[in-house]
Parts: C-alpha cells; structure tokens; sequence
C-alpha cells in the first residue's frame, strides 16, 4: 500500500479527508470564539469589581 493509495482510500478520499478537514477547521474557530468570549467576560468581570469598588469607596466616604 503506498502514499498515494492511502490518501485516495479506494475512491473515498476526497470525502474523509475534506471531512476531517472540516472537523479540524471548526474545532480551532470553536477554540477561538472560546478564548474571544472568555476575555470579553473577563474584562467585563473587571470592570464590574472596579465599578463596584469605586461605589462602595463612595459609601464608605460619606
């Protein structure tokens, strides 16, 4: 068995391949929206504790 029939797998290769392909392309854009989401919550988590710091420094003021 060589290289060239490997990739071809008797006629089905263009279908396994482009599926793998495809499953390997959506789980790396997947891992991107998942790390975009967790920073975007993460700097809103941020802003929440300065926002809530800065009240609660206001209140203590007074």
């Amino acid at each position: 068995m060589g290289i060239g029939e490997f990739f071809h797998m008797g006629g089905h290769g263009f279908y396994i391949w482009g599926s793998y392909g495809t499953a390997l392309f959506l789980m790396i854009v997947e891992a991107t929206w998942v790390a975009k989401r967790r920073n975007k919550a993460k700097k809103e988590l941020e802003r929440m504790e300065a926002e809530f710091a800065r009240v609660d420094n206001q209140g203590m003021n007074r």
